[in-house]
């Protein structure tokens, strides 16, 4: 079953296109990876697919409910820990906002519950930020730039968490290796289009990925 496509979608910043007929699918429990450059658009289509801005042409149909990890993470850093992940299970009312189950899953955020969030490393806000998402039961959870400023050891850690996930996955991401390791499927997005997609292990093993990418050097056809 499909819980998120975007079909066709493009969108504009004062006449500049940023997304120009982007499709792609996540389905029920897959973890689908996007790469690409700074400035490739792939924000732009996290922006588009939690509604925060208009598209010019094209449709995003979600299939359940939607939750966005955002690129830096984004914590109310005067909160602590706790009322952060609360702040996610609002709309779930009273019973949606037991924490519990996320700090099974962070054994390290129990320890730190009463902490205002401002105060954590960059490793563990990602995890404030991921559980903050995960509070609100997504069917798709969305991370945007999930290895962004954090040290190789923190990124691998939390990535151990993620692979336990059983909700679908939509993760936006630069480093590429990550992406495709963590990832079933995968798109690369080039100036606002897809240019490439297919399985994780096709796509690592694609030249151009390899060049482009993964720090390799292939030598190319004419």
């Amino acid at each position: 079953m499909t819980v998120l496509e975007v079909r066709d979608l493009t969108v504009r910043y004062a006449g500049a296109t940023a997304l120009d007929g982007v499709s792609l699918s996540v389905a029920a429990g897959e973890r689908v990876a996007l790469i690409g450059a700074n400035g490739a658009g792939k924000t732009t289509l996290v922006r588009a697919a939690s509604g925060l801005v208009r598209p010019a042409a094209g449709t995003v149909t979600a299939h359940g409910r939607l939750a966005q990890v955002p690129e830096g993470r984004e914590v109310w850093g005067d909160l602590s820990v706790d009322d952060n992940l609360r702040l996610g299970g609002w709309r779930n009312g009273r019973r949606g906002r037991d924490t519990t189950a996320i700090y099974r899953l962070f054994p390290a955020l129990a320890e730190l519950r009463r902490r205002r969030a401002g105060t954590l490393s960059g490793g563990q806000q990602q995890l404030v930020a991921i559980g903050r998402a995960l509070m609100a039961r997504p069917d798709v959870l969305i991370i945007d730039e999930l290895s962004l400023g954090l040290a190789p050891l923190v990124v691998e850690e939390i990535v151990g968490h993620l692979r336990t996930l059983r909700v679908a996955l939509l993760l936006i991401e630069q480093n590429a290796r990550l992406a495709l390791d963590l990832c079933d499927r995968g798109y690369v997005l080039e100036a606002g289009r897809v240019v490439l997609s297919g399985d994780a292990a096709g796509l690592a093993a694609d030249p151009r990925v390899v060049a482009a990418y993964l720090g390799g050097h292939v030598a190319v056809e004419p």
